[in-house]
């Protein structure tokens, strides 16, 4: 957030209870050998130009392998034509030693369009003049190592997602295009999860490894969405992610429109781009101990038929109060008192400083969202509690989106990267049991109540008696 005012941008949810949508919950992936044990595809039997016989090309080609056993039956349901293998097939270059020897004459590329091996470096895409896939094992190598095994088949299931969009039609917008591609990979991944693949396997904690990895696959904060090498925002991409995972093949093709939800911006001010869209501490509490009280005295009288009464919001430094739900917890709420509790030393401080501002808003907005569930009469201390105080989150910072504080706190608005902020704080803190100790819910699980808070609003928030 920044006290600078910026373009206006389209509304995610109105301040009021009821907003279109059903309720829903994500569901992650389980251990999934798939029909049997996974097995390796033989070379010959799915051959890559340049390939080695280092294990992250043969995780590669199984992953190719999976996708088009997928694709052969998704293409036709879907899109009502028969699905046609890529013509040009698949390139793996070693950007670290590229042998030109390795590919033809044309290098990566075909007749129409010749391509240098060494281009491939540090990438992997789509090239649809040639329908073909080329990918960087190097690049391969890095990811897999810095956000687990399975980004590599995300990888390339977002490329043949590309390929996929070569057949039925790009939409020419660099940012749909590539978060549609998401979504497909998105739709691929849970078809892996349910068993359905015969080559590999995803394991529920991945899934929180492949989210991480969006981080590093999202466009620089204040990038223009409207630049046509646009990939979108960290939000952006992971909810599109989850669209797919959710809802499969069907939402992928019908819900990327000219209409649809980015929440990518350029920075509004040299002002704003210098400090990153990050408002000093002490403002971000004050400007969160003001919009969550009016939010919530707002929308609980219609949601409950009761007024709403703010509790409390105190900070602590190293040791929690004594109040048993805040035993050996950073960040809680307190019933015996009626108040909202917050480490400010180990976690509201660190994360502000590793994160940014809007980390510390949803430190804040968390436990609030507790003490809301409390007021209501509802539970605080268990995996139910903890979804629905995630989602409320949501949909308390999609008000800040749709500047619905405007009025109550003139030029302060959201700003590029700070929705970014809230799924990263998910990711770092929410999974550590001294903020949620009492479920098991996975980083991924915690994004996805957050993402449909965010878009859905608080009927999708797990409000029921």
């Amino acid at each position: 957030m920044t006290p600078v005012l910026r373009r206006a941008l389209p509304a995610a949810a109105a301040v009021a209870l009821l907003l279109a949508g059903c309720a829903t919950e994500v569901v992650p992936g389980q251990a999934s050998p798939g029909p049997g044990e996974p097995v390796d595809v033989p070379p010959e039997d799915f051959p890559i130009t340049g390939v080695s016989d280092e294990p992250i090309d043969q995780f590669a080609r199984n992953a190719l392998a999976d996708l088009n056993t997928f694709w052969e039956s998704a293409y036709p349901e879907y899109f009502d034509d028969e699905f046609t293998p890529l013509r040009g097939g698949y390139f793996s270059v070693d950007s670290d030693a590229v042998d030109e020897d390795a590919y033809p004459a044309t290098g990566i590329g075909c007749p129409g369009s010749p391509t240098s091996p060494d281009s491939v470096a540090g990438n992997a895409f789509y090239d649809p003049e040639c329908d073909l896939i080329a990918y960087d094992r190097a690049l391969l190598e890095e990811l897999s190592a810095d956000y687990g095994r399975f980004l590599v088949p995300v990888v390339m299931a977002h490329e043949f997602g590309h390929a996929m969009q070569g057949r039925f039609g790009f939409s020419e917008r660099g940012i749909q295009d590539e978060t549609q591609a998401d979504c497909l990979a998105g739709a691929w991944t849970a078809w892996v999860a349910a068993g359905e693949s015969e080559h590999v396997s995803i394991r529920t904690p991945e899934l929180d490894d492949v989210i991480r990895g969006f981080l590093l696959l999202r466009d620089d904060v204040g990038s223009d969405p409207d630049d046509t090498q646009a990939h979108g925002s960290y939000f952006d991409r992971v909810s599109a992610f989850y669209e797919g995972f959710d809802g499969g093949v069907q939402p992928c093709r019908d819900d990327f429109g000219e209409d649809r939800l980015f929440t990518a911006a350029t920075f509004a001010s040299d002002r704003e781009y210098l400090s990153q869209g990050n408002a000093a501490f002490d403002l971000i509490v004050d400007w969160v101990g003001t919009t969550l009280p009016q939010f919530w005295s707002e929308v609980f009288p219609a949601a409950f038929g009761t007024d709403f009464e703010p509790p409390a919001v105190e900070g602590f430094e190293g040791t929690a109060p004594d109040c048993e739900p805040l035993r050996d917890r950073d960040l809680g709420y307190c019933p015996e008192d009626f108040t909202v509790y917050v480490d400010e030393t180990d976690l509201a401080a660190p994360a502000y400083e590793e994160i940014g501002d809007f980390a510390l808003t949803t430190a804040l907005a968390l436990p609030y969202s507790l003490a809301v569930r409390d007021q209501a009469g509802l539970s605080t201390d268990d995996g139910a509690a903890t979804r629905s105080a995630v989602c409320l989150t949501g949909w308390y910072e999609a008000q800040w989106y749709n500047d619905a504080f405007a009025e109550t706190l003139p030029g302060v608005s959201i700003s590029p990267g700070d929705i970014d902020e809230a799924v990263q704080f998910l990711l770092t803190y929410g999974v550590d049991d001294q903020v949620f100790p009492n479920t098991d819910a996975s980083g991924f699980e915690l994004v996805g109540a957050f993402r449909t808070g965010f878009l859905e609003g608080g009927e999708a928030c797990e409000l029921e008696r």
